[in-house]
């Protein structure tokens, strides 16, 4: 047996030896899931010895970190604007910086009325569904081209219980929903990293996460030019989109250049130009 301080310990300085940079939130977060405990929890178990039967699961979630598997994708879910999504291999793992766009919509999303929405490259879903969960008059159709991230939507939808308002469609931009439905905001955090810059980012994100969700093309813009061609037609009323830092200008004018002529640009809390929208004239 071995105390559970110790254990804690010892696990943190092995994910510093592994250039985890939150190491010690991580190794409580970790230990604290393998005992079902929280972390107040795991702190007030300091002195608490651990049998062997408990070490082995903690062994297993460590090497995965120490592999550098993104932490929301071993525990199973992410917070995402005050609820869990559930998340995995092959699904974009939810930051907090895309809850500016929550925060950017949610005043201009009426209460009442029918409201349709498509949430473009859904992934878990945590856009799409956040925004439904907020207003229980809309509707929405949950877009992604490959089948990992929708199974993940499909489980949020049911957890959330929000199945008879979310139609969950893969394939490629607004092609899914049929010409006859209406649709009046796009949303998406598509992908925006440029090709060449893949390579510098944390193992985390370079190596795990699913690249149909990071790569935007030689200079990140390539899905919002295909995007804002088809939402240019088709959003009755308005576009919300997450860019990457340094792309706010190139994208506020693609987004006027295809008819969304209020045009706002939204900072994250760090300060970065995190959310262009642009909605149709009054």
């Amino acid at each position: 047996m071995k105390p559970l301080v110790e254990v804690l310990l010892s696990t943190t300085a092995y994910f510093k030896s592994r250039g985890i940079p939150s190491a010690r939130l991580d190794a409580e977060l970790l230990i604290g899931h393998a005992l079902g405990l929280d972390r107040v929890q795991v702190y007030l178990a300091h002195d608490r010895p651990l049998l062997e039967a408990e070490l082995e699961p903690i062994r297993v979630l460590v090497r995965r970190r120490g592999n550098r598997e993104p932490l929301a994708w071993i525990v199973g879910k992410r917070e995402f604007y005050g609820r869990d999504f559930r998340v995995g291999p092959g699904v974009l793992v939810p930051r907090p910086d895309t809850e500016t766009l929550i925060e950017a919509l949610l005043p201009l999303v009426p209460a009442e009325g029918d409201l349709y929405v498509a949430d473009v490259g859904s992934g878990s879903g945590c856009i799409g569904l956040t925004l439904a969960a907020e207003r229980p008059n809309l509707r929405l159709y949950a877009i992604d081209k490959a089948e990992a991230p929708l199974a993940f939507t499909r489980e949020n939808v049911d957890a959330l219980g929000l199945k008879e308002r979310v139609a969950v469609l893969r394939g490629s931009l607004l092609a899914p929903v049929p010409a006859a439905r209406p649709i009046d905001w796009v949303v998406s955090n598509p992908p925006y990293i440029p090709t060449a810059d893949l390579a510098g980012l944390e193992p985390e994100v370079r190596d795990q996460e699913p690249r149909l969700a990071l790569d935007g093309g030689a200079d990140g813009l390539d899905v919002y030019r295909a995007l804002l061609a088809e939402a240019g037609e088709r959003a009755r009323v308005g576009v919300a989109l997450e860019v990457g830092a340094g792309q706010a200008g190139a994208v506020r004018a693609m987004v006027a250049a295809a008819g969304f002529l209020e045009v706002s640009v939204h900072a994250d809390l760090g300060g970065i130009e995190r959310v262009v929208m642009g909605r149709r004239a009054k």
